[in-house]
């Protein structure tokens, strides 16, 4: 019982700083997205979930958490004009809000 314990603590803080759980929470911008085309809101993190909207370039989302799957980071926002819709999104279309 008293080796457990350390190993599940150092499980644990290995896991909450991993990349995948790493502090991104905060206001950022869609940036990157090619000519007419948007990024897409997704009801879940993955690109098998339905799409809620798209969102052009420069829309202002506040990061909730982000999640590692299938080597793309998946983060749940929602819109600052909106605060009640959210989202998840992949984080290579997202750059801190300046």
């Amino acid at each position: 019982m008293r080796i457990a314990f350390p190993l599940i603590a150092l499980t644990a803080l290995t896991l909450a700083l991993s990349p995948a759980n790493a502090g991104t929470r905060g206001t950022y911008e869609v940036y990157g997205v090619e000519g007419e085309d948007m990024l897409k809101l997704r009801a879940g993190p993955g690109l098998g979930y339905k799409i809620i909207l798209g969102l052009p370039n420069e829309t202002v989302v506040h990061v909730r958490s982000c999640q590692l799957i299938g080597g793309t980071r998946w983060c749940k926002v929602s819109l600052a004009a909106a605060r009640s819709l959210t989202g998840y999104v992949a984080d290579a279309y997202l750059r801190e809000k300046r």
